[in-house]
């Protein structure tokens, strides 16, 4: 921030045209205001807050995670399968899909998964609250997933990814681990499974960790080559708590 300011005090100083002025002015502005706005959507700048997003390893290990659970159609099907080839995972979980779902993720917790806080509402707006709104916001999803499993999360991560200056402040405050990704696989949005799991193959290296969603029918029918596709790719799928060397509860 403060180099751009020198910029256009520089700009407003060096020239006496008006155009070229306030030419000046606008497009050190509008640089400003992108490098705002790409910070804000990108977890992996570490613009506003320092989100682990890869673990510091030359090994070939990566780690598994999927947000937007509990889900009643989908997340029974993923459990299957990390059960299946013995894979552990983390599940950021939205606090307003628990109720109903209790047994879900009691299942996630007694089959050694790890649980962390996506928020409670998950709203679009979620990043406009205020501090004070959204720390009583993960607070009511912490009551949640204590209730069901009796277990206190650090780790939270952001909605949507999207960080700013009260994202800062609440996490600060409440003393979460903020959790990224490096690699975004899109499933939310992906329609071939060729394709997402290509998209995810090439983005793998060691300490990568992939963000996926437990609310896809598509990532459920894709995680068994999903696995076995890292496997031989010579990569061992390991938990998050390992892979960034944290603590997942209090």
């Amino acid at each position: 921030m403060v180099p751009l300011l020198l910029l256009v005090i520089v700009v407003m100083t060096c020239t006496d045209h008006p155009v070229i002025m306030w030419s000046g002015f606008a497009a050190v502005l509008l640089l400003q205001i992108g490098i705002v706005v790409y910070g804000c959507i990108n977890i992996q700048s570490g613009y506003f807050v320092q989100a682990l997003c890869k673990g510091k390893t030359e090994e070939k290990i990566v780690a598994l995670t999927f947000d937007d659970g509990p889900n009643a159609t989908y997340s029974g099907s993923i459990l299957d399968t990390l059960k299946q080839y013995n894979v552990p995972a983390a599940f950021f979980v939205i606090g307003r899909n628990i109720e109903g779902n209790e047994a879900i993720l009691k299942r996630m917790d007694a089959e050694g998964h790890i649980l962390g806080n996506h928020s409670f509402s998950h709203h679009f707006w979620f990043d406009m609250y205020s501090t004070k709104k959204m720390i009583a916001d993960l607070h009511q999803a912490d009551a949640e997933i204590k209730k069901a499993t009796g277990k206190l999360v650090r780790l939270f991560r952001p909605p949507y990814g999207v960080t700013n200056p009260n994202v800062k402040s609440a996490i600060k405050r409440t003393g979460y681990i903020p959790v990224g990704w490096s690699v975004r696989s899109m499933d939310t949005a992906a329609k071939d499974k060729a394709h997402l799991l290509a998209k995810i193959n090439n983005q793998l290296e060691p300490g990568a960790i992939i963000l996926l969603h437990d609310s896809m029918e598509i990532t459920a029918a894709v995680l068994p080559e999903l696995i076995e596709s890292i496997q031989a790719k010579g990569y061992r799928i390991t938990g998050l708590d390992e892979l960034l060397n944290i603590r997942a509860y209090a």
